[in-house]
């Protein structure tokens, strides 16, 4: 499918497990993928790739920390080994591990503007695999009509989830149109690494076109349901955080304009494009 005016994005393909963390500074082509077609020359609507040095250290993951320095939290928190459970409304129900995803599913690398309902953007190169490559290996039954994503439920190594006031674990969902979506994506890496624990590590979900609490992060459970799952921002405040969350500049956050959105590294500041610029791949979810 074309570009859409300001929308777009790049992908090359790998194989094998993920890489070790680069060196601070080194480009982002991945090591240890295997042979690959280098990834195509891309600017995404006139924004380049957002320093890593800037998008490492700041990020949002409520079970540790509701500041934005979520890296002074994650020390103790352990990522292997780990499993992501694949149930539901499925023909074969399946719980695989780290290893297993790589084998089963070759490795890509995206690069996908990013956007936080909180209006601040970065452009990420995250590397994975579709999210419809593991929901066509896992047969879904015709009844499944959503998906729901869990993330893990530790607060011995998550402090903030001690509060359970909270609708612990995390959840999040989406229609299964949307979670078979070519854009919808698993992400294991980032900027030629494997994920860093602040990120959700060791696997997370990316999708683009959506505000950045919809991509739930270090999950362990994917269920396909007939019936809308509750989310965990959506049960708090739904008010404020929609369960469908397209990025929408005319949908203005209750406490804040969704208008513009600044740039995490440059602190530019941009005119926010519908559905994040991806309403060439998207808007025909949404008649």
């Amino acid at each position: 499918m074309g570009l859409g005016a300001g929308g777009g994005f790049a992908w090359c393909r790998y194989r094998g497990a993920d890489a070790e963390v680069l060196a601070a500074g080194q480009p982002s082509a991945p090591v240890g993928f295997g042979p690959s077609t280098p990834a195509q020359p891309f600017t995404d609507a006139g924004h380049p790739l957002t320093d890593e040095n800037a998008a490492d250290p700041y990020c949002n993951f409520y079970e540790f920390t509701s500041t934005k320095s979520v890296w002074r939290h994650v020390e103790g928190f352990k990522t292997r080994p780990w499993t992501v459970a694949v149930t539901g409304l499925v023909r074969r129900p399946s719980t695989l591990d780290i290893d297993q995803l790589a084998r089963l599913f070759p490795r890509e690398e995206r690069i996908y503007r990013h956007r936080c309902v909180e209006a601040w953007a970065m452009v990420v190169p995250w590397i994975g695999f579709p999210l419809a490559d593991l929901l066509r290996h896992v047969e879904p039954l015709p009844a499944a009509r959503y998906v729901r994503f869990t993330g893990f439920d530790r607060p011995d190594e998550a402090s903030h989830m001690r509060d359970r006031s909270f609708p612990w674990p995390y959840t999040e969902g989406l229609t299964l149109a949307e979670a078979t979506n070519e854009l919808a994506f698993v992400a294991t890496g980032m900027y030629g690494h494997s994920l860093l624990k602040q990120h959700g590590a060791p696997i997370r979900v990316v999708l683009p076109w959506k505000y950045g609490f919809k991509s739930a992060k270090s999950i362990v459970g994917i269920e396909l349901t007939a019936t809308r799952p509750a989310t965990f921002w959506n049960t708090l405040a739904p008010h404020e955080y929609d369960f469908t969350a397209n990025v929408n500049p005319q949908v203005d956050h209750p406490r804040w304009s969704q208008r513009t959105e600044r740039m995490l590294d440059t602190g530019d500041r941009y005119q926010t494009m519908m559905y994040n610029g991806y309403g060439d791949w998207v808007a025909r979810l949404y008649p």
